[in-house]
């Protein structure tokens, strides 16, 4: 990251829907020399809040972070954000936890003749499996299948689910609202 582009950064927020915000955070960029790779935004959330992610770059040398951050400070306070500033050439430290589905989950699935198989990714909260979701998926299985099959076809949904989380996370692609998730992917 880097190099002849200047400094990558990802803004995501999330606020009170109404006028003016996407051209606030256009506004604030242009006033910092910055370049819009991709912008995503979503606002007709059933409790009215607005959310937003851009991916920009600001000309070398670059802008440091802190700068950034102080800068936006006005806008976000202006419309009531909750937000992040990421630079993209730090990396993102992430755990990551996998349970086993462990009562034999692909045996009682082929013993009661189920015909899809899926996988779940989430955040982790106290409350096993609650959290709010990220990914998922599904994949086909049928009577020709015997357990082993039907588990070789779960654990490739369950890597590719997996895979696709991760990716978002350390993308900052996924924002929180309450206990669920706007993803944009």
């Amino acid at each position: 990251m880097g190099g002849a582009r200047g400094r990558e950064y990802v803004l995501t927020l999330s606020c009170p829907d109404k006028p003016g915000i996407v051209y606030a955070v256009a506004s604030f960029l242009v006033q910092h020399s910055g370049n819009i790779l991709a912008s995503q935004q979503y606002g007709e959330s059933p409790d009215g809040r607005f959310f937003m992610r851009v991916h920009f770059t600001v000309p070398p040398p670059g802008q440091p972070l802190a700068d950034l951050e102080r800068d936006f400070s006005w806008v976000a306070e202006a419309f009531h954000m909750t937000w992040q500033l990421h630079d993209q050439a730090v990396r993102v430290r992430t755990l990551i936890m996998v349970s086993r589905k462990g009562a034999r989950p692909y045996h009682q699935a082929h013993a009661r003749g189920v015909k899809l198989v899926g996988a779940t990714a989430h955040y982790v909260t106290p409350d096993l499996d609650e959290g709010p979701i990220i990914e998922q998926d599904v994949a086909r299985v049928d009577h020709n299948m015997n357990v082993e099959d039907c588990a070789a076809v779960g654990r490739d949904v369950e890597s590719a689910v997996l895979a696709r989380a991760v990716k978002w996370h350390v993308e900052h692609r996924i924002l929180l609202n309450g206990n669920r998730t706007v993803v944009f992917a």
